[in-house]
């Protein structure tokens, strides 16, 4: 008995809803890694900044200790006033930087928390349709959150994209 035109559609377009929900689950992995990333950078960031602020209190200790021992040597006052300033800008402007990355990627992982989150909702939402679709049809068992994915071939996959 040939299949009929309604089941055809319906099997059709399951097959569409599968193939969506296979590339936004690679779409969350991607997005993960990305995460992962991006916490890995912002701890090397944060690290850095420790480093320098722990070499730019050693530096001013140095200079108060120079200060110190030079009072009598006008000249090498205002050298050292100098550098010390020098120190406290470039460590404002160092610190301005480090805030600004932190921040920057802070707002990143915020976005890509949104992202993922939107994807597992549409994602829910398929796999409420495709539920749907698979009573409709007569399907033996429902779906539940913890299927496994079947490994695909790459290239029937991109049969079906080069066939739509």
């Amino acid at each position: 008995m040939a299949p009929s035109a309604p089941r055809t559609r319906a099997a059709a377009a399951l097959r569409m809803k599968q193939i969506s929900l296979d590339n936004q689950s690679r779409t969350i992995r991607r997005l993960r890694v990305q995460i992962a990333t991006e916490r890995r950078g912002l701890a090397t960031i944060k690290k850095e900044h420790e480093s320098t602020q722990v070499a730019l209190e050693a530096s001013q200790k140095t200079i108060s200790g120079l200060t110190e021992i030079g009072l009598n040597m006008s000249k090498n006052i205002e050298r050292m006033k100098a550098k010390k300033q020098l120190a406290r800008e470039s460590h404002v402007e160092c610190h301005q930087k480090f805030q600004a990355r932190i921040q920057a990627a802070e707002d990143s992982l915020q976005a890509q928390h949104l992202i993922i989150e939107a994807l597992v909702e549409e994602k829910d939402s398929l796999l409420q349709t495709i539920q749907g679709l698979k009573e409709a049809n007569g399907a033996p068992a429902p779906f539940d959150d913890e299927w496994e994915e079947e490994p695909e071939e790459d290239t029937e996959e991109e049969g079906l994209r080069k066939s739509l």
